[in-house]
């Protein structure tokens, strides 16, 4: 059905039939939108032909199409057929006139754009139907304003709006409005129209440079006057005003080395505000002559076909008015540097003032403004600044390690002058490290000991740290290794004996200051060192009556008093002591050497020496004693700790005490018992080889082997080839000549 049809009305628009027609009376009827359903009663059939009616037009923007249902019944309403779909479709009208999707399109392009730069996109819509020939639309510019040259063209098919003139001068022309159209049909003459507007402003770019107003100027000032505005430069600029490319930046080109002048620009009126920042000298320079240049914020561009400009400049005269000051610092911000280690008193400097119209320092007091720094104090008279407190970082207003300090300057008239002076509070080494646990229990597993030494001085002083045990006696027996920069550990070199060990360590640090902390360790024959903690909370909680206290004095007085005594007896015995003949009959006196016996090769054998000079001098050490016997090849014969032997010197003595020095003079008693085990163990080692066999060479021991016996020296047993006389041992009593003349060679 055609969209708008004028009729007449009802119009048949299609017929529906049945093919049962021709065997049952056929009755037909239809439901669906236009019939039942809105908009009701657009469409209606004929019962009897199946005719379908139109009652009225249609809008196929608002109806496009119709899909009812068909109906075909005999009388007695039975449905030979099934229903049938029948679609009514409403052919389109070109009864719409295309629209613009707004009322006005605005763009912005920047002025000088070269032609074909994009400045925006129109953009129309029409109801018809789709893809036909009535919403195929065509655009075009119908006129300009203001109507000069055309500036712009709009593409037909697409709407875009693209420059055409290569001379956008905002300046000139700031916005273009575009009258445009728009028509269907393909744009042809006979299509439905539609006009809109555009406007296209045109932004500005800095293509104009600032110029002077005046190309010299001329003002004053008094002398030492701060932050007061002395003039006013204006510039000429046809940008647009407030934008980048219009909005003035000044500078001080010429004439201001000393940074005495600034100069700002005002942003309501654009104009460049001269002030005097640093006060003038009129003793130093009557007058002042600057050079001022001019720019935008933006960027020069150059216009197409123009030249490019100078920058613009103008010159100031500043005259310098005279008038009378007061001291002035020179410098007016001075920096003096304080140790922390500075004792209090010390000077750190001198800070003065000169009165500019003699040129030197005289009259002039010196203060320094209160509630400042209280830890310096200045000379009223000489301006010499010094401590007055010990300077600390870590205390105080003094950890920010400076203070700014405002002092004054009087002349004699009373004119006043200020300067500001910055102590600075360096760093020192004015602290040694200090190891702060000294206390420590080590078991018998010898575990290090973790030593770990504090600095309150900054790094640079500080770590890392050097430790050494000072004792060199304790520094035999103890080691330290080193963990870290701060931390080491302590531990004993070898066996060392239970108890409690005062050992002092000197710590460095990285300049070399040291110090010496006495580190206590009770190494205590446990497994935890809570158990050491334990017995000694046992030992310690112990106390003694009166009575017990009592007696141990009295006991200690006649143990004095004893010794006394013994001491006495034997000193009166030294003075008297010689070798008698009585003596050489019971003693075996020590000599030099022994007769040399035969000689022996054979390197199996192990030689024992027990000459004179060879006896070694005990000493004793409270838990360990020790008796050397050096031989005359170097080696030594040492006590084993622990092992179960004895010295000569701990059988003299019979047990532990302090460390004394034998005389080296023993009875024979003594010398016997020391003696006769270990000279057993040397013969049993002397009758045995390597594999366990006892040696051929070794003369078999008899009771008696008489006199005049080939046995000779014991050999294996001596290695000594120097024959001595020993004509003391016929003083001997009969049991010893057989081993005398064992001895002696024949």
């Amino acid at each position: 059905m055609m969209e708008n049809s004028l009729g007449p009305f009802p119009l048949q628009i299609q017929q529906v039939q049945s093919d049962t027609a021709q065997n049952y009376t056929i009755y037909y009827s239809a439901s669906g939108p236009g019939i039942d359903q809105d908009p009701k009663g657009l469409f209606y059939i004929e019962r009897e032909t199946g005719n379908i009616f139109a009652t009225r037009a249609v809008d196929r923007e608002q109806y496009p199409s119709f899909q009812i249902i068909c109906f075909a019944s005999t009388p007695d309403g039975y449905s030979p057929e099934i229903p049938l779909v029948h679609t009514i479709r409403i052919e389109d009208d070109n009864d719409n006139a295309p629209y613009f999707t707004q009322d006005v399109f605005e763009f912005c392009v920047p002025e000088n754009s070269k032609p074909g730069v994009i400045v925006g996109t129109v953009t129309a819509e029409d109801r018809d139907e789709p893809s036909t020939l009535h919403t195929l639309l065509r655009y075009r510019i119908v006129s300009q304003n203001p109507p000069i040259i055309p500036a712009f063209s709009l593409h037909g098919e697409t709407g875009v709006i693209t420059v055409l003139s290569p001379q956008l001068d905002r300046e000139l022309v700031s916005t273009y409005t575009l009258f445009i159209e728009v028509r269907d049909m393909g744009g042809q003459p006979f299509g439905l129209c539609t006009t809109g507007t555009a406007v296209i402003k045109i932004e500005d770019t800095n293509d104009n440079a600032p110029t002077f107003k005046q190309i010299q100027y001329e003002t004053q000032v008094e002398e030492n006057r701060v932050n007061v505005e002395i003039l006013r430069v204006s510039v000429l600029d046809l940008d647009e005003l407030g934008a980048p490319g219009s909005t003035a930046v000044y500078e001080i080109i010429r004439g201001n080395d000393d940074r005495s002048f600034e100069i700002t620009t005002d942003r309501n009126t654009n104009e460049g505000i001269l002030c005097v920042v640093k006060g003038l000298d009129y003793e130093g320079a009557k007058q002042r002559i600057l050079v001022i240049a001019v720019n935008n914020e933006a960027p020069y561009m150059l216009a197409p076909h123009s030249q490019q400009v100078v920058q613009s400049t103008s010159t100031v005269v500043v005259n310098v008015l005279d008038v009378d000051e007061g001291p002035v610092f020179k410098p007016c911000f001075f920096r003096m540097d304080a140790s922390e280690c500075d004792e209090v008193g010390t000077s750190i400097g001198k800070y003065l003032a000169e009165d500019p119209e003699t040129g030197n320092s005289e009259g002039i007091c010196y203060k320094i403004a209160p509630g400042q720094c209280n830890w310096i104090n200045i000379d009223e008279k000489s301006g010499e600044v010094r401590t007055i407190k010990a300077l600390d970082r870590d205390l105080g207003e003094m950890k920010r390690g400076q203070c700014n300090i405002t002092v004054l300057a009087i002349d004699r008239n009373g004119k006043t002058g200020t300067g500001t002076l910055q102590v600075v509070i360096q760093p020192c080494n004015r602290n040694f490290p200090r190891i702060l646990k000294t206390d420590y229990i080590m078991c018998r597993d010898r575990k290090p000991i973790c030593l770990t030494a504090e600095d309150g001085d900054i790094a640079s002083y500080s770590m890392p740290f050097v430790y050494r045990v000072t004792d060199r006696n304790l520094a035999s027996s103890w080691k330290i290794t080193r963990h870290d920069e701060k931390s080491v550990y302590l531990s004993p070199r070898g066996d060392i004996p239970f108890g409690i060990y005062t050992i002092p360590v000197t710590v460095s640090d990285r300049s070399g200051k040291q110090g010496v902390t006495q580190i206590r360790v009770n190494y205590c024959n446990c497994v935890v060192p809570s158990e050491c903690e334990r017995m000694a909370f046992a030992s310690s909680s112990v106390t003694l009556g009166v009575w017990a206290i009592l007696a141990m004095i009295l006991g200690s007085l006649l143990l004095l008093l004893i010794l006394i005594t013994i001491c006495g007896c034997c000193g009166s015995g030294v003075m008297r002591r010689h070798v008698t003949d009585d003596c050489a009959n019971h003693n075996l006196i020590i000599s030099n050497t022994e007769a040399p016996g035969e000689e022996v090769m054979d390197h199996n054998i192990i030689p024992l020496q027990n000459t004179a000079d060879q006896v070694g001098c005990g000493i004793k050490t409270g838990d360990q004693q020790t008796f050397e016997m050096v031989k005359g090849r170097g080696h030594t014969l040492e006590s084993v700790r622990g092992g179960g032997h004895q010295t000569l010197g701990s059988v003299k003595e019979g047990g532990g005490g302090q460390p004394v020095m034998d005389t080296c003079r023993y009875s024979y008693s003594e010398w016997h018992n020391f003696t006769h085990p270990r000279l057993g163990e040397k013969v049993h080692l002397c009758r045995q080889d390597e594999e366990q066999k006892h040696s051929e060479d070794y003369p078999l021991t008899y009771n008696y082997e008489g006199k005049g016996s080939l046995a000779g020296s014991v050999g294996c047993c001596s290695d000594q080839h120097e024959e001595e006389a020993l004509d003391f041992l016929d003083q001997l009593e009969p049991k010893f000549r057989t081993l005398a003349e064992t001895c002696v060679k024949r």
